[in-house]
């Protein structure tokens, strides 16, 4: 697929899981194509939203290759491939790109904190090992350390097949430093749905989503909308999906998320450990949002 700039709605989707724990493969292609139809730009499985530190490499292989399958090369795929390995992280790339995979995700390295000359290090050899574009996922809730707006514009300079950030500090002078810092063809991706309209309003360029597992058509309608210019209509849909982007992270991301799909009958309520099913004082808050929008 010959690919333009990564922009738009981007679902960071979720894995199905069987009541047994299995991969669900039937669910996670009927996900699939509830997303295509709702217009997103493309598709990211196997990042964190899709518990992809508990699958093995023969289930994220087929995670990969079924969502290449069902997408069909109508949109990209974004392939979560980091670790904070750097011979894992490459070996996870060869197979997202052996599967079909479009574009690679790679999480800043998590843990261990390698220093900025180090970050610069691991996306060298991950983009010197798979011939694919790579998008920096920049999150320091998970990893524990950040990513300066620095390193992200050195790293962009540096590594030409690193074409873009998924930034997730929620730092918006952060993220307007590097689109500053950066080219026009590189893509400042929001990691945080509720701060994708004020990311779009100084120069970004899309969200790689939650809330877009539950409702793709309308973050696709709003993102489109602040992208064409017309604010009034993504406000007006912003502040509609706000208590649902809020409630996606009253526990850990994906247990709300994926109980929504539940609910609304798209996925079973499984989990693997250490992730458990939502608490009753949190999920009632859930239930409630949910029939706010009509999504239940």
């Amino acid at each position: 697929m010959r690919l333009t700039k990564i922009s738009g709605v981007i679902p960071a989707m979720v894995t199905p899981f069987d009541e047994k724990g299995n991969v669900d493969i039937g669910a996670l292609r009927k996900l699939i194509k509830f997303l295509v139809t709702g217009a997103v730009s493309a598709i990211v499985p196997c990042g964190s939203t899709g518990e992809a530190a508990t699958l093995d490499l023969e289930e994220y292989e087929l995670v990969v290759r079924t969502t290449v399958d069902v997408v069909g090369g109508k949109i990209p795929v974004i392939a979560g491939a980091g670790s904070n390995d750097t011979a894992r992280a490459i070996h996870l790339s060869q197979i997202a790109k052996e599967a079909g995979a479009d574009v690679l995700l790679h999480v800043s390295p998590y843990y261990n904190k390698p220093t900025n000359a180090g970050l610069v290090a691991h996306y060298k050899a991950i983009a010197k090992a798979v011939d694919l574009p790579i998008i920096l996922y920049n999150v320091p809730g998970r990893t524990g350390s950040n990513v300066s707006a620095d390193v992200v514009i050195q790293i962009a300079k540096e590594v030409p097949q690193v074409v873009g950030v998924k930034e997730a500090s929620g730092n918006l002078g952060q993220m307007m430093d590097i689109i500053k810092g950066t080219g026009r063809d590189f893509s400042v991706l929001s990691g945080d749905d509720a701060l994708t309209l004020p990311l779009l309003a100084v120069g970004g360029d899309g969200v790689i989503s939650v809330v877009a597992n539950e409702v793709p058509r309308q973050m696709s309608e709003m993102v489109s909308a602040a992208l064409s210019g017309n604010f009034k209509k993504a406000k007006d849909i912003h502040y509609k999906l706000l208590d649902l982007m809020n409630v996606n992270f009253i526990e850990t991301n994906p247990i709300p998320v994926k109980t929504a799909l539940a609910l609304m009958g798209r996925i079973g309520e499984n989990f693997r450990l250490p992730l458990v099913p939502m608490q009753a004082k949190n999920k009632e808050v859930l239930v409630k949002t949910l029939k706010n929008l009509s999504l239940v």
